[in-house]
C-alpha cells in the first residue's frame, strides 16, 4: 500500500516537473539566441575601403562600407562574398580595402588584403594584419535540412546609422540548385552561363536580407555554427534573371565551399 502511494506520488511529481519546463522553455531558448548574438556579433565585420586618416584639409574622401564578412580560423581571416569587393581602388590616393570592427563610436579601421578568391561561389577571403578578432566556428555543412532554423548578422544598410549589426531570424526553406533550366536560361549573359556550367546547391532562406547583408554569416541559432553566406547578387543573377521583379529571396552560399577556400589559403 504504502508502495503504491509512493509510486503515485513520483508520477505526480514528474509531471509537474514536465508541465513546469513547458513553461519556462520559451523564454529560455528566448535567452540562448540573445546569448548567441552576443557570442557571435564581435565576429562579424563590415568590409569596404578606406583612406589614409590624415588627409589633406578640404579634400576629404570618406569610408566606404560595401558589405558585411566574418572572422574565422586564426582571427585574421575574413569570409565575405567576392562581389563586395571593389573592381579598383584609388591607388593614386592610396586607398586601401579596410575591414571595420567593432561597434558604433567604438569602431576601429584595419586595412585588409585579398589573399585567396573562389568566384565561381562568389566567396572572398581577406587578411588583417592587425589583432587576431573574436572567430566563429564552421558548421559540418552536411546535416542542414529544409526547415532548420537559421539566424544571420550584418549591416543591413550598411554604416549609414553606424556600424551596428543587425540580425535577421527565418528557417532553411529550400535546398535549390543556383542554376535555372536551359529554357528559363536562354536571355542570361555569358557570365552566367557559365555558372550555369558549373552548377551546385544553395540554400534559400524564407528571411530577406538587404544588398549590405552579402557576407554575412548564417548559422544555427542554438549554436552560433556557421552554415552559409548570404548571397544578395551573385545567386540572383542567376536564377532571377528571367523574372521581371526579383523576389525578395535570401540565398546563402553553403559553408563547405568556404571550408575549401580556407584549406586552399592555408600554409
Amino acid at each position: 500500500m504504502e508502495n503504491g502511494i509512493m509510486s503515485q506520488l513520483m508520477k505526480v511529481r514528474h509531471l509537474l516537473f514536465s508541465a513546469l519546463l513547458l513553461l519556462v522553455s520559451p523564454p529560455l531558448l528566448a535567452a540562448s539566441l540573445a546569448d548567441i548574438i552576443e557570442r557571435v556579433s564581435p565576429s562579424v565585420v563590415g568590409v569596404g575601403t578606406s583612406y589614409p586618416p590624415r588627409q589633406p584639409i578640404g579634400a576629404e574622401r570618406p569610408n566606404q562600407l560595401l558589405g558585411t564578412g566574418f572572422a574565422v580560423g586564426d582571427g585574421q581571416y575574413i569570409v565575405t562574398n567576392y562581389h563586395v569587393l571593389p573592381e579598383l581602388l584609388d591607388l593614386e590616393n592610396k586607398q586601401v580595402l579596410a575591414v571595420f570592427s567593432g561597434r558604433g563610436d567604438d569602431a576601429v579601421v584595419r586595412p585588409a588584403t585579398l589573399v585567396a578568391q573562389d568566384v565561381l561561389h562568389d566567396l572572398a577571403l581577406l587578411r588583417i594584419s592587425s589583432g587576431p578578432l573574436p572567430t566563429l566556428e564552421l558548421s559540418d555543412a552536411t546535416n542542414v535540412r529544409e526547415g532548420d532554423p537559421v539566424a544571420f548578422t550584418g549591416f543591413p544598410i550598411g554604416a549609414v546609422l553606424g556600424l551596428y549589426p543587425v540580425t535577421h531570424r527565418g528557417m532553411v526553406s529550400s535546398i535549390t540548385p543556383v542554376a535555372r533550366t536551359a529554357d528559363a536560361a536562354r536571355d542570361l549573359s555569358a557570365a552566367q552561363m557559365l555558372r550555369m556550367r558549373n552548377p551546385f546547391n544553395v540554400l534559400q532562406l524564407d528571411a530577406i536580407a538587404y544588398p549590405g547583408n552579402s557576407g554575412s554569416p548564417v548559422y544555427h541559432p542554438d549554436t552560433g555554427r556557421v552554415l552559409g553566406v548570404v548571397n544578395s547578387v551573385f545567386v540572383k543573377e542567376s536564377r532571377e534573371a528571367v523574372l521581371e521583379r526579383p523576389s525578395g529571396i535570401t540565398y546563402v552560399i553553403p559553408v563547405v565551399w568556404v571550408r575549401e577556400l580556407l584549406a586552399r589559403a592555408s600554409p
